[in-house]
């Protein structure tokens, strides 16, 4: 039980998908431009990785090793297929500003490489803390992320108008994502170094 909080908890910070590792980057940058967007995103990118993981660990000793790959992007297929019929019946508005990147959660780095790392020499329990963990992790990335864009771009946080003066309207713009995306990587390893340092 220790090891799967301990996985579970990696992929919150010490393996973050955004800030620590730098995968899954694509729709991180392109998506982030509010705070709901990036909420959205992450939520659906971690059902995805959770089922996902759980299905494939279940079939691990099934799967023919030769043909492991394409069997694992069918089974993620699939949940990608049941979150994008939900979120266009459901949450139509949010749907079609988060557009193409639903299906591209298909080839997603985070999901194919928790499958292959994880979930294909882990129990179905374990990898589902580890997917988790890894899709919550991204989620609170990409919802710090676009709220921040949100608030200097727009002077709102989740779709709520805040009393702040003067906007920057690059931060709306895909140069702002990188700019936004290089700041809180930095703010990231800034705390874990000082972690490393009170602990020795």
């Amino acid at each position: 039980m220790a090891r799967m909080v301990k996985n579970f908890v990696n992929g919150l910070w010490n393996e973050n998908p955004t800030f620590r590792l730098m995968i899954g980057l694509c729709p991180t940058l392109a998506v982030t431009t509010s705070a709901v967007n990036g909420l959205g995103m992450g939520l659906a990118t971690a059902f995805v990785i959770a089922c996902s993981s759980a299905l494939i660990s279940l079939l691990r000793k099934v799967i023919p090793d030769k043909v492991r790959i394409p069997a694992y992007i069918i089974v993620i297929a699939t949940f990608v297929t049941i979150v994008d019929l939900f979120m266009n019946a459901y949450m139509p508005d949010l749907h079609q500003v988060l557009g193409l990147f639903i299906p591209l959660i298909v080839v997603n780095c985070i999901v194919l490489g928790r499958a292959e790392a994880f979930a294909s020499k882990n129990s179905v329990i374990a990898s589902i803390f580890d997917g988790l963990g890894m899709g919550l992790g991204f989620t609170w990335a990409l919802t710090v992320l676009g709220a921040v864009r949100e608030l200097l771009g727009a002077g709102s946080i989740f779709n709520v108008k805040l009393p702040v003066g003067a906007t920057i309207g690059i931060m709306s713009l895909p140069p702002g994502a990188f700019i936004t995306l290089g700041i809180l990587m930095g703010l990231v390893n800034m705390i874990s170094a000082r972690q490393k340092k009170r602990a020795s």
